[in-house]
């Protein structure tokens, strides 16, 4: 038996993302206080013994709001990888083996959707109910099922034509057997590499549209929106800029990097 071994890029994926992980769930436990509390005798601070990453234009700790925009980066991207690969695997399963009907059908909303290009939709959500989350999600995982629905979908209508499904289907074994025993074992490696670039471009877009401030709003951290509120202030304090920037590349590095193919 073949066990799974992660390349050296995997290996640097998984420990940037495990970085990221630990500091955004530990960094309220390692230093006490309130992301949003302002302290307008501490502003543009440079990091010290009290404020470990500094303080922004509003005098609030870098630390800490880092902290919180990463949990929201990570939140996102974990709801719309599953959202979509749920979603995309099991319509994809379904217009592969439920008739030309439904084929037809599911094949024209995904051109439907892909007529727009995916950030522009993204925006017309956002411009309807600005700021929000949930509507932010929904979108993003609107576009994001489509790539998991036709990996599924051509995988899935190769195999129901084999000799191996054609035998189980006259045995009487159900649809979910055959789930089970053939099409997902070929499905479930295919998956990871969609999840870990969609977790990338989940958190891209989000911090896109905090770029042109009809994202997440203040004073809620999001690391978009932080890049946009520093940059007036890069000559003074470009420690500031640097650290979302920095927060943002690795994420994304590290979801590539972990996207990787494995070894066997």
């Amino acid at each position: 038996m073949n066990r799974l071994k992660l390349s050296l890029s995997q290996k640097i994926g998984f420990s940037l993302l495990l970085v990221l992980v630990l500091y955004s769930a530990g960094a309220t436990f390692l230093q006490a206080g309130d992301s949003a509390s302002q302290n307008l005798s501490h502003i543009l601070s440079a990091p010290d013994g009290q404020f470990w990453l500094g303080t922004d234009h509003y005098g609030r700790n870098m630390w800490l709001r880092l902290a919180e925009a990463l949990q929201l980066s990570l939140m996102m991207a974990v709801l719309c990888v599953l959202t979509a690969s749920i979603t995309g695997v099991t319509l994809g399963v379904l217009a592969a083996t439920r008739g030309h009907t439904l084929d037809r059908l599911l094949d024209f909303v995904v051109t439907l959707i892909l007529a727009l290009p995916g950030l522009v939709l993204v925006l017309i959500f956002a411009a309807i109910a600005p700021g929000s989350f949930l509507v932010l999600y929904i979108a993003i995982a609107l576009i994001q099922w489509i790539e998991y629905f036709r990996v599924t979908r051509a995988i899935v209508q190769r195999l129901a034509v084999s000799p191996a499904v054609q035998s189980s289907k006259l045995m009487g074994f159900d649809n979910w057997y055959l789930f089970k025993r053939h099409y997902w074992p070929v499905i479930a490696p295919q998956l990871f590499p969609l999840a870990a670039f969609g977790a990338a471009n989940a958190v891209l877009m989000m911090a896109s549209l905090g770029f042109v401030s009809v994202g997440i709003q203040p004073p809620t951290a999001e690391l978009g929106q932080m890049i946009v509120e520093l940059f007036p202030y890069y000559s003074e304090a470009p420690w500031l800029l640097a650290q979302p920037l920095i927060v943002l590349a690795m994420f994304v590095l590290a979801c590539h990097l972990c996207g990787k193919g494995a070894e066997q």
